[in-house]
């Protein structure tokens, strides 16, 4: 957290401050360079978009790109998009605000207790498809690794294979695609089917909420987490170095 889907959230929220003029810009020295982003100052936002799990505002002056890490949170005119993170704080200390952009009208600032949140201008970003891309963009990316011999869930990590999935989104989508975690991506027999579950879950989460809200979640992976579609207990494993969770049963 937050993945591609909780940037999207951010985005969306980010939307408010386009017209509006940078009137200063204040940002922690681990988290972004002060004289780079000072530049933006005088700017007039034209546009947000998102990519992956990147937020940009782009500016007459440049685009201010914005990772948020593994907890970082966007708060606009006072306002959360996101109340509490799922692996996150749960308040909203001042002492943890890593990037303040003021405007002429409001302001957007950057919340991150860890210092994880990255932020400069004009990023150059090697990224793959993006995770709400169509399911045919998706497919080919897919098709595009479909002899490497690693694990499927590391190649679906890769963010230069499909940008903004993250690991809770990724046991999420092999649960609902039947593969096991660890089966090598050149074995994955049906990618176009992948590449639906893909095109279904991610817009679905993304209304229910984010990456936690699926049956893979956080609520599932301690415990006694069952499978919610056979009643199977849920594995708790490691794969491409990241905590996985998968039935034993149905994902082959």
């Amino acid at each position: 957290m937050p993945e591609g889907l909780e940037a999207e959230i951010f985005a969306r929220a980010a939307r408010a401050v386009v017209g509006r003029r940078v009137a200063s810009i204040v940002v922690d020295p681990l988290c972004g360079d002060r004289d780079q982003l000072g530049m933006l100052v005088g700017a007039k936002v034209t546009r947000v978009r998102r990519h992956g799990k990147h937020v940009l505002v782009d500016t007459t002056k440049g685009a201010l790109g914005m990772h948020f890490g593994m907890t970082g949170r966007l708060i606009v005119d006072g306002a959360a998009a996101i109340e509490k993170l799922e692996y996150g704080a749960r308040r909203d200390d001042p002492a943890w605000d890593r990037l303040i952009v003021r405007f002429d009208d409001g302001e957007m600032r950057v919340s991150d207790p860890r210092r994880f949140s990255r932020h400069r201008i004009d990023p150059v970003l090697d990224l793959g498809v993006d995770l709400l891309a169509p399911v045919g963009e998706i497919a080919a990316a897919l098709d595009g690794v479909a002899r490497r011999r690693g694990p499927v869930k590391g190649v679906l990590l890769d963010q230069r294979v499909i940008a903004g999935l993250g690991n809770l989104c990724v046991d999420e989508v092999l649960f609902h695609a039947g593969v096991d975690p660890s089966t090598p991506m050149r074995e994955v027999a049906d990618r176009d089917a992948l590449a639906e579950v893909i095109g279904e879950m991610m817009p679905s989460m993304l209304t229910a909420g984010g990456s936690h809200t699926g049956d893979t979640g956080p609520g599932h992976r301690e415990g006694d987490g069952r499978c919610a579609l056979d009643g199977t207990p849920l594995v708790r494993s490691t794969v491409a170095g990241r905590a996985t969770v998968s039935c034993p049963m149905h994902q082959r």
